[in-house]
């Protein structure tokens, strides 16, 4: 009996840590987050070069082959006639691809489930708009279809692309937000259940939470799976000068995800912690009474 209520009570703990750990991921917006500081300073950089007329601006940095220290560039090859040293080429992005890249407003935000944020302190320019009430610093995620403005030189292949592409990545977020809500509700029916059962001594119902958050688990895998195949979908959308990101853009998940994923892992140790408790309990073996003889008779 020791042992059973110590599962109980050991599973119900880690189901009410799990619930605090994705209620922590649902409510803050560090899901994904992108750096953009490198990619502005270059940009920066790069428009702020010579255009006096008659000057001609050749950087080293856009040469098609740019020489390196002698150790670093030169590649000793043993052959029959002899050494051969060979210099290695190093292609870097021309002008116009900066200039198409350079194009694009790029920012250093956080996204989570319900807004997308600039990030603080990383943007001066962002900061000073934000601060004279030009820019929100947060917008709203929108889970209803609003179509996009586009330019209207494109073909119309690439138009319904374009449109059915948006469509799937708003199909995606309310899967992620449905199934994470989903997981919530049952974690904490569960949890009740598995509160009233441990003070009635209910093998049953302590059995009914394991399975409940074992489900919850479940719905909580659903859902940050479908969050990550959200924002690998939008990172490789085609075309790629209008969705793509810079490589001098840094990229990836938050603290928020972690804490989902910690919460995901809680839940099924406590699923599996309040179905293993009700097999601790002494079998309900059924006393038999022998009837008793009289007289010699039965």
């Amino acid at each position: 009996m020791a042992a059973m209520r110590t599962l109980t009570v050991a599973g119900l703990f880690l189901a009410l840590c799990a619930l605090g750990l994705i209620a922590v991921a649902i409510s803050t917006d560090n899901w994904y987050e992108t750096d953009a500081r490198r990619h502005r300073e270059r940009c920066k950089n790069y428009s702020n070069k010579r255009n006096d007329p008659g000057y001609i601006y050749i950087s080293n940095s856009n040469l098609p082959l740019r020489m390196l220290p002698k150790e670093n560039n030169v590649e000793r090859k043993g052959s029959s006639g002899g050494m051969l040293l060979r210099a290695k080429r190093h292609f870097l992005p021309p002008a116009p691809a900066m200039e198409s890249l350079c194009s694009r407003q790029f920012n250093s935000t956080i996204t989570g489930l319900w807004r997308k944020c600039h990030r603080e302190g990383f943007d001066l320019e962002i900061e000073d708009l934000i601060f004279k009430g030009l820019v929100q610093r947060c917008t709203p995620i929108k889970y209803y279809y609003t179509s996009s403005t586009l330019p209207r030189n494109l073909p119309i292949n690439l138009t319904k692309t374009i449109r059915q592409d948006e469509w799937h990545a708003l199909h995606l977020q309310r899967m992620t937000a449905s199934f994470v809500g989903m997981a919530v509700s049952i974690i904490l029916f569960g949890w009740i259940i598995g509160v009233l059962g441990c003070c009635k001594e209910h093998d049953l119902m302590q059995y009914v939470a394991g399975l409940l958050f074992l489900m919850g688990g479940t719905c909580c895998i659903i859902s940050l799976c479908t969050c990550v195949a959200g924002i690998n979908f939008e990172l490789s959308r085609y075309p790629r000068y209008m969705f793509g990101i810079p490589e001098d853009i840094s990229h990836g998940y938050g603290w928020s995800m972690f804490c989902a994923w910690g919460g995901l892992g809680l839940t099924l140790l406590a699923g599996f912690l309040c179905t293993l408790a009700p097999s601790l309990y002494p079998p309900h073996t059924p006393v038999v009474h022998k009837p008793r003889q009289e007289n010699g008779c039965v």
